[in-house]
């Protein structure tokens, strides 16, 4: 069973305890997608989540980013969707204020480096070209396209390569 909670700041919470398991999750999930994306900033959403990940004050390189987690065995990533933007770290239940920390870190205090933004941008573009040459994946777009035209629903939620 799950319980829902909210602070006197807005923020929602939902807790969810699993007594078999010896992990712990924190997932902040933020109402930002391509379904609120204009044509002029089509695929924003899912290249801040790329950027999160490039330094904070605290972890001041991608680098320290994902090493906090690595040698604790933690994992993390982000997704991007029509409506949310994800992103999680996974950890033993026993490192669950460093997840905490982490999460919060990354989503509170990203530094969004210039050398930063040009690096993924080409990264991202790889992205959207690996996923084209991915028939499943094509299809799933195409049909997207076909069917909401061009609109936020049609368009791809990495955006475009321009």
């Amino acid at each position: 069973m799950y319980r829902k909670t909210k602070l006197k700041n807005g923020l929602r919470i939902i807790t969810i305890p699993q007594k078999e398991t010896k992990t712990a999750t924190v997932l902040v999930l933020v109402g930002a997608g391509s379904k609120y994306e204009t044509k002029n900033v089509s695929g924003i959403s899912h290249f801040l989540e790329h950027m999160l990940f490039k330094g904070t004050d605290k972890r001041k390189s991608p680098m320290e980013v994902a090493e906090e987690l690595d040698k604790i065995g933690g994992e993390f990533n982000a997704f991007t969707g029509e409506e949310y933007t994800g992103y999680y770290a996974k950890v033993n239940y026993s490192n669950f204020d460093i997840a905490l920390d982490w999460v919060s870190d990354i989503f509170l205090n990203s530094k969004l480096p210039t050398k930063e933004l040009l690096k993924e941008r080409g990264v991202i573009i790889e992205e959207i070209n690996m996923y084209r040459e991915n028939p499943m994946m094509y299809i799933g777009d195409l049909w997207k396209k076909v069917l909401y035209g061009d609109q936020p629903a049609g368009w791809d939620i990495a955006g475009t390569a321009k």
